[in-house]
């Protein structure tokens, strides 16, 4: 069951998370759910099969704020360095594995 110590284990930076949410660990953890269940990351991935960079960027830059908020770190990281890279491109663009480390952050996250 995913809890304000299992995201720590994972490399959360909960202290951050939490303040945010006032910290209202209850508010904080459900915030988590919605943030892991955006479908953003969806949007990032069908974006980037397609080679549209623009609609990837709003994608990446999207899950950025909302992961970056949750102060998701394993997941953020990764985001932003997709974001940078897919900022002012249009058509294909070489993002190596940063969409696997997204998604498989994402994972780990969720079967926490």
């Amino acid at each position: 069951m995913r809890s304000i110590e299992t995201l720590r284990a994972f490399g959360a930076n909960t202290n951050e998370g939490l303040a945010r949410c006032f910290n209202d660990e209850s508010f904080y953890l459900r915030l988590v759910d919605v943030g892991l269940a955006d479908l953003n990351f969806d949007r990032l991935k069908d974006a980037l099969a397609a080679g549209n960079a623009e609609a990837a960027f709003e994608a990446a830059h999207a899950l950025k704020g909302s992961i970056g908020n949750l102060a998701l770190t394993p997941i953020y990281e990764p985001v932003c360095e997709l974001t940078e890279r897919l900022r002012g491109k249009s058509g294909p663009v070489d993002t190596g594995d940063l969409l696997d480390r997204v998604l498989a952050q994402r994972e780990k996250a969720r079967a926490l």
